[in-house]
């Protein structure tokens, strides 16, 4: 049905995206993926994603689960080459890590390097 429809504003697939193989099922469907490290498997993997995603002409948007900054700094890695980031996760938490992300206004900062212990 996705494949029918004509969009006047993009479509973007976040829980149907998950790593490489799963990217050809949306050529179509789809205008934009949304790249996860939690369901990519890891940073490995969503770059690989990330590098498939633009090959296939697919908008990029790097998204998050809840998590800490820990688990998020790497994703902003991936951020630099997407047009859309939420990377939100450390905020929806009562407590984050020491020395996490910093968020301001609408925009996320890196972590200091005493983050990675």
């Amino acid at each position: 049905m996705l494949a029918q429809m004509q969009r006047p504003i993009a479509v973007c697939a976040d829980e149907s995206a998950h790593d490489c193989s799963s990217l050809a099922a949306l050529a179509g469907k789809y205008d934009a993926v949304n790249i996860k490290l939690d369901k990519a498997g890891g940073l490995t993997e969503a770059l690989a994603v990330v590098a498939e995603a633009q090959r296939q002409n697919f908008t990029i948007m790097i998204g998050c689960m809840v998590a800490t900054s820990l688990a998020m700094a790497p994703a902003m890695l991936l951020a630099q080459t997407a047009r859309f980031v939420d990377l939100d996760g450390p905020l929806l938490l009562s407590k984050d890590r020491a020395d996490g992300l910093r968020y301001a206004d609408s925009l996320v900062y890196p972590p200091s390097s005493s983050l990675w212990g």
